[in-house]
């Protein structure tokens, strides 16, 4: 039979939760600037897009900009020519509901790259605490073991294995509420960036659909 010390349990745990404690700050900080950037190169896109003087122009911005309206701006585009292809089965159908099935496939698209990691996250908030608890029980085990073993139930034998125990419940606790505040918050930027998708999704589809008309 395997026995392990409170030490080496406490140890295991809280070398586990630093594990957890270094990828969730590094998923913070990746994800952060993602973030931050995609909020930028978005901005950015949707001034050039709305200031274009025409659908030929916004086509031309979309192709020198970067983000996930520009991403998707260039997906509708590549519809529209498909849809004017009429041997394709890409062109097949009513304009705006080919229009309207290609842009939100490519917002589910977008958004499935958007969540990546936050699953990671949660796991990470959720599991924190009891692998410290684990510790913390395994350490308190071993050490009233020991204590029984020894004989001495004084304070200064009793404080020093409970003490490091109880460090295990608090390095899980600290490393699960970042993670959790961070998987709030990524909910939270997704949701707003796939409502922003949608709407210019909606918006492209409407003009591609106008002009398509004024053209016939």
């Amino acid at each position: 039979m395997i026995h392990f010390s409170a030490s080496s349990a406490v140890n295991l745990a809280i070398s586990l939760l630093v594990l957890f404690s270094l990828i969730t700050w590094t998923m913070i900080f990746a994800k952060g600037w993602l973030q931050w950037k995609m909020r930028q190169d978005n901005a950015s896109f949707a001034r050039a897009f709305w200031q274009a003087p025409d659908l030929a122009a916004a086509e031309k911005a979309a192709k020198r900009a970067s983000g996930t309206l520009a991403e998707l701006a260039r997906h509708g585009f590549e519809t529209v020519r498909q849809i004017g292809q009429q041997n394709t089965l890409a062109g097949a159908g009513d304009r705006q509901a080919v229009m309207e099935r290609s842009l939100s496939q490519q917002v589910r698209k977008a958004q499935h790259k958007l969540e990546s990691g936050l699953m990671l996250l949660a796991s990470i908030g959720s599991t924190a605490p009891f692998v410290g608890l684990f510790g913390t029980v395994w350490g308190i085990m071993n050490a009233m073991e020991s204590i029984a073993h020894s004989g001495s139930s004084g304070l200064e034998v009793v404080a020093g294995p409970v003490g490091e125990a109880l460090m295990a419940t608090a390095i899980g606790i600290a490393a699960a509420i970042p993670a959790v505040l961070a998987y709030n918050y990524g909910v939270r930027v997704t949701r707003l960036s796939v409502a922003e998708m949608e709407r210019f999704a909606n918006d492209f589809m409407s003009l591609a659909c106008h002009h398509a008309t004024k053209q016939s």
